[in-house]
């Protein structure tokens, strides 16, 4: 971004001990600069606004320095200053952990020069103020939807940007997470054995969430699964497909066990949902 080079220079920082103290009605001051003279904030230039908001930046004071960028906004609405000050602000939220605050700003800047240098980044940032709060799998997945949506936007509209690249490790990432989530929820139905309920979930991960590190695994739980309530027919064209695309994995190795252990082999046999997919997209047959 080209504010990004402002973010890490120190430069206007000396002409900043007039302007530490400033808005002291406004903001509380630090450091050695409590005894200053308090000075109105609006007694000072929207660029020595920015370079306070830079320097706080600089002290890891992340909440302060977009108090600084936010005050450009309101103070010089339609400067370039404030323009700047929007996608910096932006990012000292993000770098805060304040997602919300930094999903407005970035949401702002968009919104407002949707032509800027700058938009690709604050989308970006818009997308990582969902995608940083996945965590583990558990968690309820609506951020990752909406991470998902956001990095597509990245990639869509600003295909050329550095940041295309970036979403899309992010979005395989969070795509894969989905899938996990799905998997999650299958195996505890699994050791339940509730083999229906079981099945629906492994069966999402085949069709919806194919190209994951998942699906190998989905493949031989649907085994396991059809196994159980002696549906052969889908078992064994659940272990054609995992033979077909994953011969090498441990999961069709169990799968041949289990299998072959009941007098039966991988292989596409009746009219199954399985047996279509594997006409469908191995053969490339369309029923």
């Amino acid at each position: 971004m080209n504010c990004g080079t402002s973010i890490l220079r120190l430069a206007g920082v000396l002409a900043l001990t007039g302007l530490v103290a400033a808005c002291g009605s406004d903001r509380p001051t630090t450091g050695s600069f409590l005894n200053q003279q308090e000075v109105p904030l609006e007694s000072f230039t929207p660029q020595q606004i920015f370079e306070r908001g830079e320097f706080e930046l600089e002290q890891d004071q992340l909440s302060e320095a977009a108090f600084y960028f936010s005050e450009i906004e309101r103070l010089y609405p339609y400067s370039d200053w404030a323009r700047r000050a929007l996608i910096m602000q932006a990012f000292a939220y993000h770098r805060d952990r304040d997602y919300p605050n930094s999903r407005s700003s970035a949401q702002r800047f968009i919104d407002f020069y949707p032509d800027d240098d700058d938009a690709a980044y604050a989308q970006y940032l818009l997308a990582l103020s969902y995608y940083d709060q996945i965590d583990e799998v558990g968690r309820d997945q609506g951020l990752t939807f909406q991470a998902l949506q956001s990095l597509r936007e990245v990639i869509e509209r600003y295909p050329d940007s550095e940041y295309a690249k970036a979403s899309i490790l992010k979005f395989d990432l969070a795509f894969d997470h989905l899938a996990g989530k799905e998997m999650e929820i299958g195996r505890y139905y699994l050791r339940r054995d509730n083999f229906a309920a079981a099945i629906n979930r492994f069966r999402v991960v085949v069709e919806d969430f194919q190209t994951t590190t998942h699906t190998p695994e989905a493949l031989h739980r649907l085994v396991e699964a059809y196994l159980s309530l002696g549906l052969t027919d889908e078992a064994q064209s659940a272990g054609a497909i995992l033979g077909y695309n994953y011969q090498s994995t441990d999961w069709y190795q169990d799968s041949f066990k289990l299998l072959t252990g009941q007098g039966l082999e991988p292989r596409v046999r009746g009219d199954n949902w399985l047996a279509q997919t594997y006409r469908q997209m191995i053969k490339g047959r369309w029923l």
